[in-house]
């Protein structure tokens, strides 16, 4: 068989509705300054799809720092990769500034987040190691997962019990092999809105002899007194061993480190493939970032604004009966019962005739028959953002329940 004859019979789930999804609910473009209100298809929407948690995107201040850094620095230097050319003075102010507000010994910079979890995954554990991961895991950790040549096991959501079950089991597994167990989980797991069982999991390093991974990209700058994250929040920063985060949510920018000890960072440093063979981050993003790392620190009060409209938005919802599951970080979802034909129905009315924008997860992202939009409050909000879109919800929920939703929208003829 031809390769090319046998992709287009395996597209997978997404693709396979991409005839009348694509441009809307699949791959949509929104245009215009990024804030809480932009533009789709021609019109203006409120909108919550968009990881900017701090408001930084559009901050005046920032934007104007980032202008002055590309005309000073351009987008090119330095040219190679950090172990060839590309390291400088830049990134490793960076780096110290980083590690002193993770509380860790020594942080690595990341070119960007996803490839860099998964070299990260890939680089820590040979064959005789175990992986131990929750089973909600973020795609970038589940696919540094797969690199591991050697066993792995999965552990329900958030389950402890279900945890201490497949550590036993890896236990089996070291105890034989000579290798070292490496438990992968996240801070906050960015579709339902719910923290990492971290406290749970650190009080068992006693009884079983592990290291402790945490991705921390949705709570790095949202989460803790300071916005240290979420081992903050739990009061285990000590105990995280490898603390992962992005600079794409609450800083509003690209790239990503690693916080560990000087030891296993040196190691990452030589070993990380997606790092030692690719380009370094340009200067120009470096220094964007670090003054994004010190803005933070010195405004505090957007991480106030943020869960002052994260309360407010999820208070209204369950004030009217919405059912938002218990997230308790911002990302807020909304669980509504429908086939797949009502949620796009719902959907394009709540954007077409309310001007609400906010992202749908179907089966099988969800159980069949249920239907999950994702909020992401941000410190950009107003109340009458969330006002407006009580309103909305409240609209189509009641059309949901008259049953009014039949067959899909007709999107493409728009």
């Amino acid at each position: 068989m031809d390769l090319f004859d046998k992709i287009e019979k395996r597209m997978g789930p997404i693709a396979a509705h991409a005839d009348y999804a694509r441009g809307y609910f699949i791959y949509p473009k929104l245009e215009g300054p990024i804030g809480p209100r932009m533009r789709f298809r021609g019109k203006e929407m409120v909108v919550w799809s968009i990881n900017d948690y701090l408001g930084m995107a559009s901050n005046p201040e920032i934007k104007k720092i980032d202008e002055e850094m590309a005309a000073k620095w351009g987008l090119a230097y330095p040219m190679g990769s950090q172990l060839m050319t590309g390291r400088n003075d830049h990134q490793e102010a960076l780096e110290s500034e980083l590690a002193a507000f993770e509380q860790k010994e020594a942080v690595l910079l990341l070119n960007f987040g996803y490839q860099g979890f998964m070299s990260v995954i890939d680089c820590m554990v040979d064959r005789r190691d175990a992986i131990v991961y929750d089973s909600d895991n973020h795609a970038c950790l589940m696919d540094g997962i797969r690199l591991h040549i050697g066993k792995r096991f999965k552990f329900a959501h958030n389950d402890i019990e279900d945890f201490e079950k497949q550590m036993e089991r890896a236990k089996e597994v070291v105890d034989k092999s000579g290798g070292a167990i490496l438990v992968v989980t996240e801070g906050v797991f960015g579709m339902r809105g719910e923290q990492g069982i971290l406290k749970e999991i650190v009080a068992l390093k006693e009884k079983y002899n592990f290291r402790l991974m945490v991705d921390d990209a949705h709570g790095f700058g949202t989460m803790g007194a300071t916005g240290m994250g979420t081992g903050e929040e739990q009061n285990v920063q000590d105990d995280i061993d490898i603390y992962l985060a992005t600079f794409a949510k609450s800083m509003a920018g690209i790239g990503a480190f690693v916080a560990t000890t000087k030891k296993v960072r040196d190691f990452i440093e030589y070993n990380a493939r997606s790092q030692v063979f690719a380009k370094s981050l340009p200067v120009a993003i470096v220094e964007g970032m670090r003054h994004r790392l010190k803005y933070m620190r010195q405004h505090p009060e957007l991480k106030d604004k943020l869960w002052e409209n994260t309360y407010m938005l999820r208070d209204g919802l369950r004030e009217n009966g919405f059912d938002i599951g218990n997230p308790s970080t911002n990302v807020t979802p909304v669980f509504m019962r429908g086939s797949v034909e009502e949620a796009t129905s719902l959907v394009h009315d709540m954007r077409e005739n309310h001007r609400v924008f906010c992202s749908i997860v179907t089966y099988p992202g969800v159980p069949q028959g249920m239907m999950l939009l994702r909020m992401i409050p941000t410190a950009a909000h107003s109340e009458e953002c969330v006002q407006l879109t009580l309103s909305a919800f409240s609209a189509v929920a009641k059309r949901l329940e008259a049953k009014e939703y039949h067959g899909m929208p007709q999107i493409l003829s728009q």
